[in-house]
């Protein structure tokens, strides 16, 4: 007898084209991500159609929104149901799909005013997709997937050093038992001994991303972090004397010095005779790559990310406030645009900088707009049933982070919902922003999440208590704001001509799928949906 999640992995490999057809396997903190060897292969609506499939985006991999949770899970059955079918010899691109994921829509939405949207949302992202395929964004998609799968050891690390300080306040405030004073040093540690050597785990994937060994890319980051490196000292012209010291440049350096190791070891490779090739080409990839670290890169890295942490807080310091709502009002249109990734580095260099990026906290804001435009949407558009259908299950992920099905499900397709949507998070930027300009700077301690999901990683030099109560001040402010535009200027008399039916509308959409018992497909996407 399998499980939910064996039953998601092994109804979508049919509609992706067979096991034949998927390469690489990875997934995020939400998202499945695939490289496919044929992308006509796929047959997308047939994969949106897998019960917990939230969504997909189509962009330098094939991702599935499965949502926090589920995605691990999946992934771990996905990847053994792939790898089976390749042992046994199988693993041709499929011509029918399994129950519930042919190509025909299911049972109870087709024609639905829904399933429309779902289709122009899907035409709005191939679109986008074809116009992000530039060399200037490629490049940031690869400098983002060096920090994709680092995104698991950020949370977990996060979260125990959140747990810590809650413990460690604890002490502080009396009354708590003896043996926390064994038991926070100890959390300290391990929450700490990953984001200490963030510079390796970035080298090594860096290595990877740009071609080279992830082993020497590992080797050369590690130089940054390694404690000897502080009895180094020299002189630069127009610079003077430099002192190094552990950890400067962080996660920028680290990717300089894996991908100059990277492109030195592809180089040699094919000049150098094979008899020697495992001799001379890691040593001299890493002596060259190595050097460059210390005499260049240890100190223009550093200065970089200095620059950055430097600038962020001036920034939130002086003009928090309108930082925030243009921060919180562009970020849709910036992920769209694909440029959003562009901050992953960022991120990470306020972390190592401050101890959390009060970036990520604003630009969380976003969500809550799109949240509170679909509730408006859901309460306008009453005789809707199919698209209320849809928000109603997208809804609840949409509230811890995963914005995807109510991006390109509901708000985009329509067009004035995602401007109005915009509009509510640059308002819960703008408060967002207010309290790191008036009162303190709080932030994220981990990249990944977002929404409620969020909380248990903010973080602050005020306490925990203030960051969560900041934080979910803006998001109030957010929904709200979202709701609010939406309501009132993001669905005219005519989108609602268009999209709320009539009463044949209404008969015919009962006749297709019977209120009082609704279609499995439909019944399982609301029952994952709340997961």
């Amino acid at each position: 007898m399998t499980d939910r999640y064996t039953d998601i992995a092994r109804a979508l490999i049919p509609p992706l084209g067979g096991s034949a057809n998927i390469g690489d396997i990875n997934n995020c903190i939400t998202r499945l991500r695939l490289d496919i060897k044929d992308p006509d292969l796929i047959r997308p609506e047939a994969v949106r159609a897998v019960p917990g499939v939230l969504g997909v985006v189509e962009d330098d991999t094939y991702q599935i929104v499965l949502g926090p949770g589920t995605v691990e899970k999946v992934t771990a059955q996905f990847r053994r149901l792939v790898a089976e079918e390749r042992a046994s010899g199988g693993g041709g691109a499929a011509t029918t799909g399994a129950a519930g994921t042919s190509g025909t829509p299911a049972a109870g939405t087709s024609g639905t005013d829904a399933e429309r949207l779902a289709q122009k949302g899907a035409v709005l992202k191939a679109a986008q997709k074809s116009r992000n395929n530039t060399p200037a964004k490629n490049a940031i998609r690869k400098i983002a997937n060096i920090f994709v799968p680092l995104i698991p050891g950020l949370i977990g690390a996060g979260m125990i050093l959140a747990i810590r300080g809650l413990l460690a306040n604890w002490q502080t405030a009396g009354g708590a038992p003896g043996w926390l004073g064994t038991l926070v040093p100890v959390l300290t540690v391990v929450g700490s001994a990953f984001f200490s050597y963030l510079a390796v785990f970035a080298g090594i994937n860096a290595a990877r991303e740009f071609g080279g060994t992830p082993a020497l890319g590992g080797a050369v980051a590690a130089i940054i972090v390694l404690p000897a490196v502080a009895s180094i000292h020299y002189s630069l012209p127009l610079v003077g004397e430099v002192h190094l010291s552990p950890g400067q440049g962080g996660v920028i350096g680290a990717i300089f010095a894996a991908g100059l190791c990277a492109w030195i070891e592809r180089l040699l490779r094919g000049r150098i005779p094979d008899a020697i090739d495992i001799l001379v080409t890691p040593t001299v990839a890493l002596l060259v790559s190595g050097l460059a670290t210390i005499y260049l890169f240890m100190f223009v890295a550093g200065e970089i990310a200095t620059a950055i942490g430097n600038g962020a807080v001036w920034l939130l310091a002086h003009s928090g406030v309108v930082a925030g709502f243009l921060l919180g009002g562009t970020f849709l249109p910036l992920v769209m645009l694909g440029l959003h990734q562009a901050l992953v580095p960022i991120h990470a260099t306020l972390i190592q900088q401050l101890g959390f990026t009060p970036l990520l906290t604003i630009l969380s804001m976003a969500g809550a707009g799109q949240v509170g435009a679909a509730l408006a949407v859901y309460l306008k558009l009453k005789r809707n049933t199919s698209l209320r259908t849809t928000i109603k299950g997208a809804l609840p992920v949409g509230l811890l982070g995963v914005g995807e099905p109510l991006i390109y499900g509901v708000s985009l397709p329509l067009g004035r919902p995602f401007i109005t949507a915009c509009v509510g998070g640059a308002f819960g930027g703008a408060v967002v922003g207010a309290f790191n300009q008036f009162v303190a700077p709080f932030g994220a301690t981990a990249i990944g999440p977002s929404g409620l999901a969020l909380l248990p990683l903010l973080q602050s030099h005020q306490g925990q208590g203030y960051a969560i109560i900041a934080y979910v001040t803006g998001l109030l402010v957010g929904y709200v704001a979202g709701f609010v535009a939406t309501w009132f200027w993001g669905l005219p008399p005519q989108l609602i001509a268009e999209h709320n039916g009539d009463a044949s509308d209404q008969v015919a959409d009962q006749d297709a799928v019977p209120t009082s018992a609704p279609t499995t497909e439909q019944g399982d996407r609301e029952t994952t949906s709340t997961l």
